[in-house]
This record gives C-alpha cells, sequence and structure tokens, in this order.
C-alpha cells in the first residue's frame, strides 16, 4: 500500500539517504544515428524517446501538433484557416484537459514524461525557436494519439467547408475530386507463420508507404519491462509500426468504409433556433463558436471566430441540394492513445487482441506474428453497425434514425485471419477477401462496408509471391518485398497492342512494340518502365473522374475500362512528354526516377542540376510492393520521390529476435548531420541494415550515449 503524501514527505525529511535518485535517461546512437532509449520507469524512457526524437526533427514534431491542434494559422496564416477550423470542429483543448484529467494514472504519468522531455529539449537548446508552441502541456498529447498518415478527418474538402462558413460556391480541387494521379495509399504488411519459414519461426514484414521522413526509427526500453523497436511518427511517444522482443504488428491503411455523411433536414424549432429532424421529432442543432488565432503579414496574431454547428451524427462540413451535410468519424482521443501505447507492450496474439478491445483503431488494418509462431491479419476494430439498406457511399438520409449508426460490431464479427493454412496473410491496402489466399474471409459473409475500394494492383503481386516463396527465410521475405514485377500492365498491355493491330499507325509501332516485348518488370536501365509509367499516367488521367463516377478504383478501371482511343491517344502523350523533356521516348528509368533531399524543410524543393540518386522502383499504383512516389513538379524534368516507402523493416521471431530495417534518407532532419542521407544507397538497393536489438548486438555500434537527469 502507497504511504500518504504526509507519510511519503516525512519519512523523506526524516531519511534523506532513502531518496529516490534523480532519474537517469540513457540515448545510446548506433552508427546509423538511430536512439536506443532507456528509462528506468516506462514514463522515464517516455522522456528520453521524445526528447531524441526532438534531438533529430523538432520541427516536425511542432508541425504535427499544429496541425492536430487547430494551431496551423498561427504559424502560417490564412493559408491555413480551414485547416484548422476542420480539426476544431472535434478538438477542443477544454475537452482535452479534461480527457487528461480522468485518464488512468499510468497514462497521466507517460504525457508528463512526454511534455516535460520536449519542454527540456527546449530549454537545453536555446537556439531552436518554436514558431508557436514555446511550452508543453500534457494533455496536448491527445490531440494525436493515432500514428498513421492521413486521418480520417482529412477525407473533409477544405473548399466545401470554407464555402459552407463563408456562404460562398467554391469548386472541389483536382485533388479533393480524385483525378490526380495517387497512388493507393498506404503501405504492404506481410506476416509469415513457421510452417512456410526456412528457420520454423514466424516473420513479419513491415512495409509502410507515406510522405518520406514522416516517422523517426527508435528503440526504447525501461525497466519496469517496456522494450520496443520500430517507426515512431514524429511527436507521439508510443512505436506505431514495430516489434518487441516476442511480437510484431504492421498497420495498412484499410479499405473499410469508416466515416459516413448525414444529410441533414434543418428546419426551424418551436423556439425559434435551428433544428434538424430525426424520425418524428425536431432536435436542436448544436452551435458553437470556434475562435483561430491567424498571423498577420505583420507578424501579429489575430482573432477569427466561426459558429459551428453539429448534429448527433458529428459536425457540418458543407451543404448539398439544400441539405447540410454532418460528418461522423471515430473521435476517441482517451482510448486511441490507450490502444497506441499498450499494444506496444502486448506479447501474443492474446494479449494483442485484448488492447484491440478498447476499439479504438477505425482506419488500419493489422498484420501480426509472434514468438510463439501466430500470425495473424486483423480488420480495423472501430466498426459501426449500419442498416445495409443504405448506401453509405453516398450521404444517407439522417433524417431517418434507421440510417444511424447502431453501435460497434464486436471483434469477432470482423474480417480477420488467425493461422491460415497457407503460411501466410497479408495486407497491401486492398479488400480482405485474398488476406490469405484460399483461407481468407468470405465477402458473402460480411457487411458490404467492410469494404469500399476493392482489390490493387499490389493485390495479385503479394499473393503470386507469397504462394511461389517456398519456405522464406529473412533475407527472402526482403527480397520478395522489392519483387520488381508490375501486374497492371501485364494486365493493361497486351489491349494496347490489340488496340495498335486494330489501328496501326507507323509512329506507334517502336513504342508499341517495347511494350509488348518487355517483361513488365522495373529496372533502372529499362526504357519500358519509364515509357509504361508515363502512359500508365496519361490513361489514368483520362479515365479516373469516370471511374470515381463508377464507384471503381484505379486497378478495375485502368484494366477493364479505357477505350482503344483512349489507350492510344495515352501512348500519344506519353511518348510527347518524354521527348519533350528528355529528348526521346527511349530514356531509361534511372535516368528520371529520383531520390534527392537538399534541405531539412517539410515542403521540399527538388533542382535537377543538383545531386540525385536513381531508384529503380516505381509507384505503387502499377503494382510495385517497393513504392517509390513521384509527381511531376514545376521547373524540373526528372521526376523525385516524396512518399512510398519510408520506413522498411522485416523481423523474424524466436527465442532471439532478428531483424532488418532501412529508412528513406536518414534518421535526421538537419542536413549539418551525417545521418541526413546516409541511408541513401542502400535505400535505393533495397538493402536493409542489421537491426541491433539487443545490448550485446548494439555495444559495438555505440556511436555516442548521451545521460539525461529527468526535471
Amino acid at each position: 500500500m502507497r504511504p500518504s503524501i504526509a507519510v511519503a514527505a516525512a519519512m523523506l525529511l526524516a531519511s534523506p539517504v532513502l531518496a529516490a535518485p534523480p532519474a537517469q535517461i540513457t540515448i545510446q546512437r548506433d552508427t546509423w544515428g538511430i536512439a536506443h532509449v532507456h528509462g528506468r520507469t516506462d514514463a522515464d524512457a517516455v522522456y528520453g524517446m521524445i526528447y531524441a526524437q526532438a534531438e533529430d526533427d523538432f520541427a516536425r514534431i511542432e508541425q504535427n501538433y499544429l496541425v492536430n491542434l487547430g494551431r496551423l494559422a498561427e504559424a502560417e496564416g490564412d493559408k491555413a484557416v480551414w485547416s484548422d477550423l476542420r480539426q476544431r470542429l472535434w478538438v477542443d483543448p477544454a475537452a482535452l484537459k479534461a480527457d487528461y484529467a480522468r485518464s488512468p494514472a499510468w497514462l497521466r504519468r507517460l504525457m508528463d514524461a512526454w511534455a516535460a522531455g520536449l519542454n527540456a529539449y527546449l530549454a537545453d537548446h536555446p537556439q531552436v525557436k518554436p514558431r508557436v508552441i514555446t511550452r508543453w502541456e500534457p494533455w496536448m498529447a491527445l490531440s494525436f494519439t493515432e500514428g498513421s498518415i492521413g486521418g480520417d478527418i482529412e477525407g473533409i474538402p477544405l473548399t466545401q467547408l470554407e464555402a459552407f462558413y463563408t456562404k460562398r460556391k467554391l469548386a472541389l480541387t483536382d485533388l479533393e475530386r480524385g483525378i490526380d494521379l495517387r497512388d493507393p495509399s498506404g503501405s504492404n504488411g506481410i506476416a509469415i507463420a513457421p510452417s512456410r519459414s526456412a528457420s520454423g519461426r514466424a516473420m513479419l514484414l513491415i512495409n509502410p508507404h507515406t510522405s518520406f521522413y514522416f516517422r523517426s526509427e527508435q528503440q526504447v526500453t525501461s525497466d519496469e519491462g517496456l522494450n520496443v523497436y520500430g517507426a515512431a511518427t514524429w511527436g507521439q511517444f508510443f512505436i506505431y509500426q514495430g516489434f518487441n522482443a516476442h511480437a510484431g504488428w504492421m498497420h495498412t491503411s484499410s479499405t473499410i468504409d469508416n466515416v459516413d455523411e448525414f444529410a441533414e433536414t434543418i428546419e426551424t424549432g418551436p423556439d425559434g433556433k435551428l433544428a434538424y429532424r430525426h424520425g418524428d421529432r425536431l432536435r436542436p442543432v448544436q452551435v458553437r463558436t470556434v475562435t483561430l488565432k491567424v498571423r498577420q503579414p505583420d507578424g501579429s496574431l489575430a482573432d477569427r471566430s466561426f459558429t459551428t454547428y453539429a448534429t448527433h451524427h458529428g459536425p457540418i462540413i458543407r451543404e448539398e441540394n439544400g441539405k447540410w451535410i454532418a460528418w461522423a468519424m471515430m473521435y476517441r482521443p482517451l482510448a486511441a492513445l490507450q490502444q497506441s501505447f499498450l499494444r506496444t507492450r502486448a506479447t501474443d496474439r492474446a494479449g494483442f487482441l485484448k488492447v484491440a478491445a478498447l476499439q479504438a483503431n477505425s482506419s488500419n488494418n493489422t498484420l501480426f506474428a509472434d514468438s510463439k509462431g501466430e500470425i495473424a491479419y486483423l480488420h480495423p476494430q472501430f466498426v459501426p453497425v449500419r442498416d445495409q439498406r443504405f448506401d453509405y457511399r453516398q450521404p444517407v438520409d439522417g433524417s431517418n434514425p434507421a440510417a444511424d449508426w447502431q453501435g460497434l460490431h464486436p471483434l469477432a464479427e470482423l474480417p480477420r485471419v488467425f493461422d491460415p493454412r497457407v503460411g501466410w496473410a497479408f495486407n497491401v491496402n486492398n479488400w480482405p477477401w485474398r488476406a490469405a489466399g484460399p483461407d481468407s474471409p468470405q465477402r458473402g459473409a460480411f457487411p458490404a462496408y467492410m469494404d469500399q475500394v476493392g482489390e490493387t494492383a499490389r493485390g495479385p503481386h503479394a499473393e503470386r509471391v507469397l504462394a511461389e516463396g517456398g519456405r522464406f527465410t529473412l533475407d527472402g521475405l526482403v527480397k520478395a518485398a522489392y519483387d520488381p514485377w508490375l501486374p497492371l500492365f501485364d494486365r493493361t498491355i497486351p489491349a494496347l497492342v490489340a488496340a495498335h493491330q486494330a489501328a496501326p499507325n507507323p509512329a506507334r509501332d517502336g513504342p508499341v512494340a517495347l511494350l509488348r516485348d518487355w517483361d513488365r518488370k522495373w529496372g533502372l536501365g529499362s526504357t519500358a518502365t519509364s515509357l509504361a509509367v508515363y502512359w500508365g499516367e496519361a490513361l489514368w488521367a483520362a479515365g479516373a473522374e469516370q471511374a470515381k463516377a463508377e464507384g471503381l478504383g484505379q486497378w478495375d478501371w485502368l484494366t477493364a475500362r479505357p477505350t482503344d482511343a483512349q489507350r492510344l491517344a495515352a501512348l500519344d502523350a506519353a511518348v510527347a512528354r518524354l521527348t519533350a523533356d528528355f529528348g526521346g521516348w527511349q530514356v531509361p528509368w534511372g535516368e528520371i526516377n529520383r531520390f534527392q533531399r537538399l534541405s531539412g524543410a517539410i515542403d521540399l524543393t527538388y533542382d535537377d542540376s543538383q545531386p540525385s540518386t536513381p531508384v529503380p522502383f516505381t509507384g505503387a499504383a502499377w503494382g510495385s510492393l517497393a513504392s517509390f512516389g513521384v509527381k511531376a513538379r514545376p521547373g524540373v524534368k526528372r521526376l523525385y520521390g516524396s512518399y512510398g516507402n519510408s520506413f522498411v523493416a522485416a523481423v523474424e521471431f524466436g527465442p532471439r529476435v532478428r531483424a532488418v530495417a532501412i529508412m528513406a534518407g536518414g534518421e535526421s532532419g538537419d542536413p549539418a548531420s551525417p545521418h541526413f542521407t546516409d541511408q541513401v544507397a542502400r535505400y535505393a538497393r533495397g538493402d536493409l541494415r542489421p537491426v541491433w536489438f539487443y545490448p550485446d548486438e548494439l555495444k559495438p555500434h555505440v556511436a555516442s550515449t548521451k545521460v539525461l537527469v529527468r526535471r
């Protein structure tokens, strides 16, 4: 039993020699700059974890919290107002402070340590000048609780939010309309069972596709048993994708329908105030004033206030056909932060599922493996029960109570795979119905809203390399993750060849022959890869709007819907673009597809005259498992990667964990650091470096040691 505060104080005064020494935290950095943090308690470890992150890239930490707290306009002015308002429709500092106050004691200790670590870093580095947040408070951690890229809230179009709250008409941007060429968002995960492992031990591939430099690689340990390694999103005190000594987990963005829109019928209530129809009664519209601080051109801050509206479905985010549209999504910051940290301590599947029962993950699938040899595919856990008479891909009638969410599905009702007979499970942002080949969940057994996207180009690729891979070694799993096949072009080029045969044109003979005879594999010297990618981009640009109208994903539309005229016109466009930019249409892929990091800025610029590194793999849209996402940029002709493979790791579990990993660029965001771009060459080759997980492995590779005294 713990003594009272008074008794504890008396004991401390009477016996000063028994007083606990100041908490000491060590940060050992290996030769790649990766921080291995150790503290006496979990809270001490969190203190050191966030301090080390701040050493590597404080700017990205602050940026993430400016966005998530709805305070970006304090740094960036008017251009960030609508992003801030969108965030503040949910995030209320007073509510987060109340959540902090009612948090379990163990979580408050972690949040206290997190804030103290950031404040200590700023005190120790007066040369670092925050843009806005000069003092961190523990409750702020609750504003950013889920480590994936692109939260559910980002589906709200800012143009339409602005249009509603300024009473103006604004057109959707191309990005909001979905007609830009964008790889299907986020990541590959593969779990290998002992039956398909050469060592007889389970393995896990961790391959998130995010913006480059989105996460920090760290190991965090404590005398209380915490020992976790992997990728932590900047500013968060939990490893989001990684492993401990017994278990590992990888999250992929799900194809589930995880947000819904409700069309509200707005009327004037008997009291003269705004109301909305719900069944046979009127309910009052919730009205709240949100005040933002906005930086002015002279550097001062000015208040800008908005009267915002919400129903029980969620905040109003736009208007359509005379109806106010409410946005419904998961917002459970306290449960989400608990789930995000506690799963890093799970040592087997049962423990992981116990944490998942918090049901505060709405948008991510999980691939899991552990030292017992258990593997799993898990669907997101926050899944509202819906009436399947309604099509939730469109706004549903908010006045009909039958359309409301009816609680959450129990975990046992969700698609999942445990220890499949085929010996593997995977997800590559595709539907769950092929997660374990013939041992996958059956589509007809689940509501339609469990998947809203369908197959992706990486789905057939992952299934093929797994089915044909034999018994995997760790190196073999990495090799599979970098397999060069591009299945989308296997499916689409024969139709292009047939279209050319039906309407021959001598000017197209050479380009068509190059693609026809190509092995459909990327490579630095491959001119066919260059032509195929430019052709695919032009074809998708012609059809993306139609695909969206038909509710089709990129794979389904490109493989079945284009006309011969569209296929041929896209080839002409690709030849013309390559010729204009590079002097001909036969250009090696490595001359075009490049990695470049010129500064530590969050929004990077690129320069064809500056050094860059050729990268052989393509964007994930074409079916490459290894993803290097590029796009055309003003002022340059080459294509420079900015998203895709960001942190990659392969892990084998057993009596001792064995792992390899790589990051895009390097651990540090400081161009003066030796770890700013020290991993680029290995990154481009897919040559993952050893992970030094155990003290005896780390000891020969310690480059520096720092001891912090917690304050």
